[in-house]
């Protein structure tokens, strides 16, 4: 990847996490509704970042597997924020796969009336940096 700096660093940025923060109690994999169809599991995400391993992690089952529901964001007693992470991780592939971004003035006509309000909160925290 460019930008001169790793994929650890760059999942980092985009998730606002400190994993250097998570003290391995597991409690994010507990409260994970996907936690059995995952083979790296929400509390192992960090430690794949810490070690430099996010090749790892994008290759995973879990990367899609994850359902962002952030069950593990909330549960986290040291806020180290484990689905924002596996989020970070698929804004790497979808960037390398060079994906288009929508701008703030093209998002107003793309709206519908009808479109559930929990749609439009789940698409902004995702894609706001």
């Amino acid at each position: 990847m460019s930008h001169g700096k790793n994929q650890a660093e760059l999942v980092r940025e985009i998730s606002g996490t400190n994993p250097l923060k998570c003290m391995k109690c597991g409690k994010c994999s507990a409260t994970c509704p996907a936690f059995n169809e995952m083979d790296i599991k929400p509390h192992q995400f960090v430690s794949y970042v810490v070690n430099n391993n996010v090749e790892e992690l994008v290759k995973s089952e879990s990367l899609w597997k994850c359902l962002s529901c952030f069950a593990c964001v909330e549960r986290c007693p040291r806020d180290v924020k484990p689905g924002k992470i596996i989020d970070a991780a698929r804004q790497l592939v979808v960037r390398e796969r060079g994906g288009n971004y929508l701008t703030a003035d093209e998002i107003p006509e793309l709206l519908d009336e009808e479109m559930p309000q929990q749609l439009l909160v789940s698409a902004y925290r995702r894609y706001k940096r």
